[in-house]
């Protein structure tokens, strides 16, 4: 085989790769407010590029897929450097309150969409959203908390054989 044989299978090969479908896995532990929008928005842009997206909520991830704790979500100050706010203020009354509706304030200002709007746009792209079944029984929840679309009975075998298929893992 010549060497511009050899290159052409390259770029052939390359090409085939290249138009192959991308899969992202996400794996949502967290239900904090400055928690819920890097995995949805991840998860949603991912999906609008034709992405294959799975995203499984496990432990207080779960909040987020609740239909009632979704709207509710906060942030808390507490040990986030980030903020700048001395952990000694952060035991102030209202202080966990405060910040939320600064962060939330911030967002509508710059046009950010609301985690409300992320999980429907999640799930009308195709996001797989999966709720951890052993988490929903610790925590005694049951089908009707969650937000229609989001599965629930996925275990964490059925979770990490289809990580194990993604090209992308995050755990956020």
């Amino acid at each position: 085989m010549t060497e511009i044989q050899e290159l052409e299978k390259r770029i052939e090969k390359l090409e085939e790769e290249q138009d192959k479908e991308k899969s992202m896995s996400i794996i949502v532990t967290k239900g904090d407010l400055d928690e819920a929008y890097p995995a949805l928005i991840l998860g949603s842009t991912a999906a609008s590029f034709g992405w294959e997206v799975n995203m499984f909520f496990t432990f207080y991830g779960l909040d987020i897929v609740n239909h009632k704790k979704h709207k509710k979500l906060t942030m808390s100050p507490l040990g986030n450097s980030s903020m700048n706010i001395p952990n000694i203020l952060t035991i102030i009354p209202g202080m966990e309150r405060a910040t939320t509706w600064l962060m939330k304030r911030k967002m509508k200002t710059h046009g950010v969409a609301t985690v409300e709007e992320l999980i429907e746009l999640s799930i009308e792209s195709g996001v797989n959203m999966q709720a951890c079944q052993m988490t929903m029984d610790l925590f005694g929840h049951d089908d009707e908390h969650l937000i229609e679309g989001v599965k629930s009975g996925v275990g964490a075998a059925t979770a990490l054989n289809q990580m194990s298929d993604t090209d992308m893992q995050l755990l956020i």
